[in-house]
């Protein structure tokens, strides 16, 4: 199983002996008599079982592969340590080894002395190609053993795997119900463009694999036209699978719902979509367990996920985390909002992409109305891409949906913003912090009847709401803009992560290029109005930026600005190179490129826990290691959010999580919509925050912790702290 897993990127060989020779070290007189003993008392056998196999994978030939072996059940570790830890354990261990290597030719008769030639030469000869091939074939060879073990214990013949899914029936399942979806919708005057750019991306699947760019305007139809070219790429260069990443939940889990209408049929044996995030409840019956287990080893055709999810488990090293990535190979991914990637994690990211395109099969499509120039970067400086808008300039001019206005000098204030805001009667504000969106809300405060959902004019988002309290308040607002009533909305900048959300006016707090050009696609959206909407780009005096955004907003600042706006296609190249070199992303000393020294090295460990910092206790620089998100949050429970007919099942919950000895990720994740995030900086600011939070798992204050807020929570704002200790999450 594991050979066959992992034929289609070329390891068929080295898989099949990593899983030949995995488990050899059962063999051994100690191992067999702990069985027995296991068998009687149910307990484990608790004896050490990987030495003997690594130790005869890695002289026979498989050289590093034999690491898979060593760390099928506890994971990869740094190449440097294997050899030190293998001695050891052989030294120590002698009689079991020797006990298991005596039966050794009965157990695999068919094993080679010489195993060298089932690695292929590139893997050997190119460090960072050998450190993904590793990667892939330790995949493969977790995945079968799960599935093997998994299979045994429910008394199943064989393991199930799916049977590959026919690309080409899906896309012609796609083709049809999207012009269906169409057909009925309300139409819009930029409709036929998105046509014509769909037609493009599905004609351009016909193209050789590879990377592709599609850059196309907020708006443009993206959604549709990259999982029409994926599917039909996938078809006619025989891919396996296509994988969506997106940034956000929010994003996931609408394309996942649209994805879902196109694609699954009843009368498919599985479910075709999947959808795999923190998000996805897996505990339910039905679909919901065949999601949980494909969600395992994304055995699924047609997958939706993060990039924290993706990219995370690309540089994982646990088994339960990699098991899915022998699934990359041969597949189509569309990284979308691909502009998101964290900045601190590209040199990584880009290089892992690129060796899945040379060497293992895979087509990646790039996805952004803020196409970021990641050419100009060392892992993608030789590569050519494809792009699928070949006169991006033109259609970008006929997609123009706004204007405009720059408020920089002299500055204005937020309540000066919230002024010109109310005057309009309808029109969104964005800007950078909770803060911020609590002091323009403020000025709105009394607009309209607070008391009275229906007549209420102003409305807040921001992470200090849960989520479900920020669909409910999107849900009015979109009620409200398609009626034509008078709305007022103030968000932080997640209003920018794929919200479908049509304003005649947008004011945005100065802030990066891309995030400026993002909020600009919620004005005007549809296209709908007589003339062009408005964008308002204001440095209020008194408004606060994270210190993230210093650099990226330093570089806005030195290629936009009155007369030189921000959809300007041609100058946002310029705008991320001088972002790069802002960052020092080619500087040694930077953590990607550190990340990258120890990939070359095959430290596994290194690369997923960061490097050691005490040899004495084995203590790691977390701030080292590969991290898609440096989530210095706390993550808080609102039960005062929920509906009253919901509240008591969410006290219930709350409470089964605090007295179970083993927490129920059931529990977890029904008290999701009510999870929200504080930044830590809270509590070491605010010591008196500490005293509200009321601990559900693990200690407040340290990582991995969930609490219980028990202050006040707003029903307009959410959790309610003095506005004066500001640090909060964006």
């Amino acid at each position: 199983m594991a050979g066959n897993f992992a034929a289609p990127f070329g390891g068929q060989q080295v898989a099949y002996w990593l899983g030949r020779l995995h488990d050899v070290g059962k063999a051994s007189c100690t191992w067999q008599a702990g069985l027995a003993r296991a068998a009687v008392t149910g307990g484990r056998v608790g004896t050490d079982h990987k030495a003997l196999g690594t130790r005869v994978a890695h002289e026979r030939g498989l050289g590093g592969f034999a690491v898979g072996i060593w760390g099928h059940h506890s994971g990869l570790v740094d190449m440097q340590d294997l050899g030190p830890a293998l001695k050891s354990r052989v030294t120590d261990g002698a009689a079991e080894v020797a006990s298991a290597e005596q039966v050794l030719d009965g157990l695999v008769a068919d094993l080679p002395a010489d195993l060298r030639a089932a690695v292929p030469p590139v893997w050997r000869e190119d460090r960072l190609v050998g450190e993904m091939a590793v990667r892939l074939c330790f995949s493969a060879l977790v995945d079968a053993d799960f599935l093997d073990t998994a299979a045994h214990f429910a008394g199943l013949p064989a393991p199930r795997v799916r049977p590959e899914a026919d690309l080409g029936v899906l896309y012609e399942r796609f083709t049809t119900r999207r012009a269906g979806k169409l057909a009925t919708r309300r139409g819009s005057p930029i409709d036929a463009l998105r046509e014509r750019i769909y037609a493009g991306c599905v004609e351009a699947a016909e193209r050789p694999a590879g990377i592709f760019r599609l850059a196309a305007p907020t708006g443009a139809g993206k959604t549709f036209a990259s999982a029409g070219f994926a599917l039909r790429h996938g078809h006619r260069h025989g891919k396996r699978r296509v994988i969506v990443a997106v940034p956000f939940l929010t994003i996931t889990e609408q394309n996942a719902l649209q994805y879902r209408e196109l694609l699954d049929d009843e009368r498919d044996a599985d479910p075709v979509v999947l959808e795999h995030h923190s998000g996805v409840d897996f505990d339910a019956g039905g679909a919901r367990r065949w999601a949980r287990l494909a969600a395992e080893n994304w055995d699924a055709p047609f997958i939706v996920t993060t990039f924290v999810r993706l990219f995370e488990s690309l540089y994982a090293r646990k088994p339960a985390a990699v098991r899915r990535l022998h699934r990359l190979a041969d597949s189509v991914i569309v990284l979308d909002e691909v502009q998101a990637l964290p900045p601190a994690m590209l040199m990584p990211i880009l290089d892992g992409l690129r060796l899945l395109v040379q060497h293992f099969g895979v087509t990646v499509l790039l996805c952004s109305a803020t196409q970021p120039d990641f050419w100009a970067l060392s892992p993608f400086a030789h590569l050519e891409a494809t792009d699928l808008i070949t006169d991006l300039p033109a259609v970008a001019s006929r997609l123009r949906r706004v204007s405009f206005e720059w408020q920089l000098d002299p500055s204005p204030t937020l309540a000066g913003i919230a002024a010109q805001a109310a005057a309009l009667g309808c029109a969104m504000v964005v800007v950078n912090t909770t803060a911020d969106a609590q002091t323009v809300f403020a000025q709105w405060r009394h607009t309209g009847d607070e008391c009275d959902t229906a007549q209420r004019v102003a409305w807040h988002l921001s992470t200090r709401m849960c989520p479900d309290h920020r669909r409910r308040v999107l849900a009015e607002v979109r009620r409200r803009l398609d009626a034509g009533l008078p709305v007022l909305l103030v968000s932080t900048q997640l209003i920018e992560a794929g919200v479908d959300i049509d304003f005649p006016v947008v004011f945005r707090a100065l802030a990066p290029a891309d995030s400026l050009l993002q909020a600009a696609g919620r004005a005007n959206r549809e296209g709908r109005l007589a003339g062009l909407g408005r964008v308002v780009i204001f440095a209020a005096s008194d408004a606060r930026q994270p210190p993230s955004y210093r650099a990226a907003v330093g570089a806005t600042l030195l290629h936009f600005g009155p007369g030189r706006d921000p959809d300007d296609v041609t100058a946002l190249p310029a705008y991320y190179r001088s972002l790069y070199d802002a960052l020092n992303l080619a500087d040694p000393g930077h953590v990607g490129q550190r990340i990258q020294q120890a990939r070359t090295r095959w430290a596994f460990e290194t690369v997923a826990s960061g490097p050691v910092i005490d040899a004495t206790s084995g203590v790691r620089d977390q701030t080292q290691a590969f991290r898609m998100i440096d989530d210095d949050s706390l993550a808080v429970i609102t039960p005062q959010a929920a509906d009253p007919d919901e509240r008591q099942e969410v006290d219930d919950a709350l409470t089964r999580l605090r007295d179970a000895p083993v927490p129920a990720m059931g529990d977890v994740r029904r008290l999701q919509p009510y999870t929200t995030t504080l930044n830590r900086s809270v509590l070491r600011a605010r010591p008196h925050v500490q005293a509200l939070l009321r601990p559900v798992l693990g200690t407040p204050g340290t990582a991995g912790a969930l609490v219980e807020w028990c202050g006040d929570y707003d029903d307009a704002t959410g959790i309610t702290i003095d506005t004066a200790v500001e640090g909060l999450v964006l």
